[in-house]
């Protein structure tokens, strides 16, 4: 499928606290206002035609992914200022994706956060997220 009329990232237009930051033929830098209070600066890649995750890309969208993930880190550095970035794809309900159109995170770090110099795998390496076998 290459569109659902459903979906938020089908239709980026259509939510007033979401702005296309920038765009090139088979991609979009989106934020929204709403996402801004904790993570500054932060934004999603999306292509512009739906797929649910990121293993269905086509060359040409991960090619215009990779020049949108320029292009942002850029005006992000000019904006915000950030100290890193974290960045990544949740592929499956069991990553944390709940909107089932494919979003590459873009989230700027600083240093004076509070969970500053933890990223995704300090998170998934905590004893507690350690699986349970069943024998």
């Amino acid at each position: 499928m290459d569109y659902d009329g459903n979906c938020p990232f089908c239709n980026p237009i259509d939510d007033a606290e979401q702005s296309i930051v920038f765009e090139n033929d088979t991609c979009y830098f989106l934020q929204h206002n709403k996402e801004q209070n904790v993570l500054e600066g932060c934004g999603l890649i999306v292509p512009k035609k739906h797929h649910a995750n990121a293993l269905e890309l086509t060359k040409a969208e991960w090619n215009d992914t990779y020049e949108l993930l320029q292009a942002a880190t850029k005006y992000l550095e000019s904006e915000y200022s950030p100290d890193g970035y974290t960045l990544g794809w949740n592929v499956g309900e069991v990553s944390g994706q709940f909107i089932f159109h494919s979003h590459f995170h873009v989230i700027p770090r600083y240093n004076n956060e509070p969970h500053a110099g933890k990223g995704v795998r300090y998170w998934l390496k905590q004893p507690e997220n350690k699986r349970k076998i069943k024998e």
